[in-house]
């Protein structure tokens, strides 16, 4: 046996996270894109089950108020808060992340335009993470262009030196999508702020990987997707967070009947909620929403703390990029995932000739990750299932591809 192999077994022995996979429903696939889909909890079909046979055709309109379906989106969002480092009444769960990211991001400009007695009105300049995933510059673009801003793309190493008088807003990604690297939030919020502008963070792909301190950092606004490390299944909600002290002049830019003070008063002028509730719009959508909630049971009922779940990721990204050394021939790939742990987020992308029909051999050999174009691997390890002989044989197999 090879050293890494026996290597591997020594670490998952002495795993404390190693019984957690198998609250989940794994094969002997290696699966390593839980950055894209999270892997399903086992306990959800039957939670799902009682949501749809019972709650929903037994009690029917009754669960709005027996089954909690009304409040959910904050209860939910109150179990979401720690994974993130945010007290309770600060996160609503609801629509996509690009929807939240519109609602946030002109939320922000707004605010940022009425501070300082109408001193704000010259801020008209939104800066976004210009490697940021498409999405977030397809909505930043829109959002400039409804508050009247000019949308000024940068790298999150130039915004330091980027901001000014001009600044609204700035909208950066924690983890970079595709390199893994993770960005400095408590360093580039305190810069934002100190220029007088609001800080609008995306979390899809550091949220249940990494600790994040929203609520100890100062950060203003954040949303993030629930369905990669937080394996609320396809296309679960994504949540919403508005730092508490700011909800009172939380302006969303799509009001809607959810979010109205008296959301039965069926009223023809528009009144916001208080709180976080100021970031609903339509009606939930229930049965996604509590497949989350019950995905979220594992955080609370086997006491996993985020500590943890970061402390195994960085061995894991370690012990891979150390297997892919000992067994790929030199050359054949490049790791553009930082080597420091501070600038880690948890997965690997890794740089090859070829790399979408790589990809499809190595899916095809049982190891799943993903490709993205032109010349990019990518491997995502979710610490609460991928171990380290997945990640040893995941090595493996890419070689084996390779050669």
């Amino acid at each position: 046996m090879s050293e890494p192999r026996s290597e591997a077994e020594q670490l998952d022995v002495a795993d404390p996270l190693a019984a957690l996979r198998d609250r989940f429903v794994l094969d002997d696939v290696t699966y390593l894109d839980g950055n894209s889909l999270g892997a399903l909890p086992a306990h959800v079909p039957a939670r799902v089950d009682d949501v749809v046979r019972r709650q929903w055709g037994e009690l029917r309109i009754r669960s709005w108020e027996e089954s909690g379906w009304w409040t959910a989106p904050e209860r939910i969002g109150d179990r979401i808060a720690p994974l993130v480092g945010a007290a309770a009444g600060q996160i609503v769960v609801g629509d996509s992340t690009s929807v939240n990211v519109f609602k946030a991001l002109v939320a922000a400009v707004r605010m940022a335009q009425e501070d300082g007695d109408g001193g704000g009105a010259g801020r008209d300049e939104i800066l976004v993470d210009a490697t940021t995933f498409p999405t977030d510059g397809y909505i930043a673009e829109s959002a400039a262009r409804m508050t009247g801003c000019t949308l000024r793309p940068v790298t999150p190493a130039e915004v330091p030196s980027a901001l000014g008088a001009r600044t609204a807003a700035v909208l950066l990604n924690h983890v970079d999508y595709r390199t893994g690297r993770l960005h400095d939030l408590p360093a580039l919020t305190r810069a934002v702020h100190a220029c007088g502008a609001y800080a609008v963070w995306d979390l899809c792909h550091s949220a249940g990987a990494l600790p994040v301190g929203l609520d100890e950092h100062g950060v203003d606004l954040a949303v993030g997707c629930t369905y990669k490390y937080l394996n609320g299944g396809p296309g679960s909600p994504a949540y919403l967070y508005v730092r508490r002290d700011l909800q009172s002049r939380f302006d969303s830019p799509l009001p809607g009947w959810n979010s109205h003070a008296e959301p039965f008063g069926m009223r023809s002028a528009y009144a916001p909620a208080s709180g976080a509730v100021r970031g609903r719009v339509g009606t939930p959508d229930i049965l996604s929403l509590l497949a989350l909630d019950a995905a979220l049971d594992v955080w609370d009922e086997d006491g996993v703390s985020v500590a943890a779940v970061r402390a195994k990721s960085l061995a894991l990204t370690d012990f891979f990029l150390r297997c892919v050394g000992a067994y790929v021939p030199a050359g054949r790939v490049e790791s553009v995932t930082p080597v420091a742990h501070a600038e880690r987020g948890s997965q690997v992308a890794l740089r090859c000739d070829d790399a979408g029909e790589v990809m499809k051999r190595l899916i095809e050999g049982g190891v799943v990750g993903d490709f993205r174009a032109p010349d990019v691997l990518r491997f995502g390890f979710t610490p609460l299932y991928v171990g380290f002989a997945d990640v040893e044989r995941a090595a493996r197999v890419l070689a084996r591809t390779l050669g």
